[in-house]
């Protein structure tokens, strides 16, 4: 599974001279945390997130404190607030090796690009909504797939959470190996093993 298939496409974009506020709408509107920021060429300078947008912007209730309080300057565009530069991904990267960079990083989105252009956004939640798809949706996507391959009637599929098990009528290796990573490429799919269908009746 690539980045291609579960970003989400097109992406809302902003620019250095977005002002913070109008950001911080699209954000609320949209339900997004953060906010590729591009060029007049679409490519990828920086990223605002909810955490640039929200820090030193709430004044301090002065009637609730005694604490003498350092008035901060915020920004007022997402140029004065972005994080630049920001980590991007192509549309080719391994979900798995996505996955990975926003753990380590500590993020909840990543830009992902084109070239130097910002063709989508994969946030955590568009992990977590691929993990928790339908079993019967998963089933249909690997079936679609294989008969495409290797025609109908000829693979038996069964899903349970997210690991497929494919069996074979035809005993051949080289297309349940292609039909193994033809299933692993589904959103959704967390395992996949295939069988030649014969030797399971036997059994």
């Amino acid at each position: 599974m690539r980045a291609r298939d579960v970003m989400t496409s097109p992406v809302i974009t902003v620019q250095p001279w977005t002002s913070a506020k109008e950001a911080a709408e699209l954000l609320s509107t949209h339900g997004f945390t953060a906010l590729p920021v591009v060029d007049d060429d679409d490519g990828l300078i920086g990223i605002v997130t909810e955490a640039d947008l929200i820090r030193g912007r709430i004044p301090v209730d002065v009637r609730f404190t005694h604490e003498h309080h350092e008035a901060v300057a915020a920004g007022k565009t997402v140029g004065d607030l972005m994080t630049s530069p920001a980590t991007a991904m192509s549309t080719g990267t391994d979900v798995a090796d996505l996955c990975q960079a926003l753990i380590d990083a500590r993020i909840r989105a990543m830009p992902i690009v084109d070239g130097s252009a910002v063709v989508g956004i994969v946030t955590r939640g568009d992990i977590v909504r691929v993990l928790a798809r339908d079993d019967s949706a998963i089933a249909r996507d690997v079936k679609h797939r294989l008969e495409i391959y290797g025609g109908s009637g000829r693979w038996e599929i069964d899903v349970h959470d997210g690991n497929v098990h494919i069996a074979d009528r035809f005993d051949d290796d080289s297309d349940r190996h292609v039909a193994q990573l033809l299933a692993l490429a589904v959103p959704g799919v967390i395992t996949a093993d295939t069988a030649y269908a014969g030797q399971e009746q036997s059994r």
